[in-house]
């Protein structure tokens, strides 16, 4: 579980999530953090395709503006 607290006032909707999440049992509440790590993992993952994507965009401009490939342009 992470231990950054965010010190940001918790809005309604955290504040029922909160309370939903409290009335649950351990073993439910175990699936939730893993399910939480999952999507936060997956939008990292993302983030990191996509800054890998733009990173690369120069390098690959070389390969792919050329009077050769002009034809696949207009696919």
């Amino acid at each position: 579980m992470s231990t950054a607290h965010n010190t940001a006032p918790i809005s309604p909707i955290e504040q029922s999530l909160l309370q939903k999440i409290r009335s649950l049992p351990a073993d439910k509440i175990a699936e939730i953090e893993d399910f939480i790590d999952f999507v936060r993992y997956k939008n990292e993952d993302l983030q990191l395709s996509r800054a890998a994507a733009k990173f690369s965009e120069a390098a690959f401009q070389r390969v792919w503006d050329n009077p050769e490939d002009d034809a696949y342009d207009s696919l």
